[in-house]
């Protein structure tokens, strides 16, 4: 069950969901890179006990080293973006602090010190911008953050350097890919230091017309006007994709319900299916429930559905490792009995 990603937020049709992150480093301590293990148990002992001897939020806050964590599990984590992959290429010195609700995580000795990540479905970067900054602040006030007067928060990476704050959307474009008008969109945002990135980020690439969008630099702003200018952009593409899909209902209705059945009859009927395949039809199926195309599955979280059928989460649920088959024949079973649920 992945438990933060609940249906809810503004723009939830087409904004899948918002994320905060700070990026922090701990002074006279060494970055990541250098740390050796006494180091780092020490920077985990630091952190684990102070959010231990907080009720922050009322959560409950469970605390892993990632070497103690089964493989099969780290790669789901990173599956629903609890965790990076960096987290994992360091896990003999790294380790995460996760809320019940999966919706806050601290990721610890990755490529900082300190990864702080709140997330949140829907458009709903201020409100996790709140409890970052909250959560930001108890911790500062017991560690000694590496910080300088003109540059701001010392991190690893040039770019994260000022704020150390990358406040990003997952946003569903299935409008603009099909009208061919994404392109154009992306190019002039990236002129207003935006950047676009498929689902996991850097180098990854878009599956299911998924893209993120994050600020590209963290330095010569403070984090609110950060936040309001990415949340302004998400709601500029939001508006453009909209438009896209009056569009496509207004100039090409037969043509975009033909697709969306296909690939409702493909999906409720295959026995076996690739990742790829089921994310593609799933975005077409989506685009005609949120058209009012197709009846009746208007209940179903879409943005859940497209990482419960990844393949990690799928051997997770199943609490074995599958081969490809495996679990492309599961895959079309969780699928189908999806739909079939809310059906009846």
């Amino acid at each position: 069950m992945i438990k933060w990603m609940d249906d809810s937020g503004t723009e939830k049709d087409i904004v899948v969901s918002s994320r905060i992150r700070y990026a922090r480093n701990l002074k006279k301590h060494k970055f990541p890179i250098i740390l050796d293990k006494k180091e780092s148990d020490e920077i985990f002992r630091k952190i684990s006990e102070i959010i231990e001897s907080k009720d922050i939020y009322s959560k409950k806050f469970f605390h892993f080293k990632t070497s103690n964590i089964p493989n099969l599990e780290k790669k789901m984590l990173i599956e629903r973006h609890i965790i990076s992959p960096a987290l994992i290429k360091n896990q003999g010195i790294s380790g995460f602090i996760m809320s019940n609700d999966e919706k806050i995580s601290i990721m610890i000795n990755e490529e900082d010190h300190l990864r702080l990540q709140v997330l949140s479905s829907g458009l709903n970067l201020k409100e996790c911008l709140k409890k970052a900054d909250e959560l930001d602040s108890i911790l500062d006030e017991k560690l000694e953050y590496a910080y300088h007067k003109q540059f701001g928060y010392i991190t690893a990476c040039p770019t994260n350097l000022g704020t150390g704050i990358r406040a990003s959307s997952m946003i569903h474009l299935p409008g603009l890919v099909m009208t061919g008008r994404l392109e154009r969109l992306l190019n002039t945002i990236s002129k207003f230091g935006i950047s676009v990135r498929g689902v996991y980020g850097e180098g990854s690439k878009s599956l299911g017309n998924l893209f993120q969008i994050s600020n590209q630099t963290t330095l010569g702003n403070d984090e609110k006007t950060i936040v309001e200018k990415v949340e302004k952009i998400a709601m500029q593409i939001v508006n453009k994709e909209k438009e896209a899909r009056q569009y496509l209902l207004d100039e090409n209705k037969i043509e975009i319900e033909d697709r969306v059945y296909r690939s409702y009859g493909v999906l409720t009927n295959a026995k076996i299916i690739s990742t790829d395949e089921a994310v593609k039809l799933l975005s077409l199926v989506k685009l005609g429930v949120d058209l009012d195309l197709i009846e009746n599955y208007n209940k179903i979280n879409f943005n859940k559905l497209f990482i419960e059928i990844q393949s990690m989460n799928i051997q997770y649920e199943a609490r074995e490792e599958l081969n490809e088959r495996e679990r492309d024949i599961k895959r079309a079973e969780i699928i189908k009995r999806t739909f079939s649920k809310e059906s009846e």
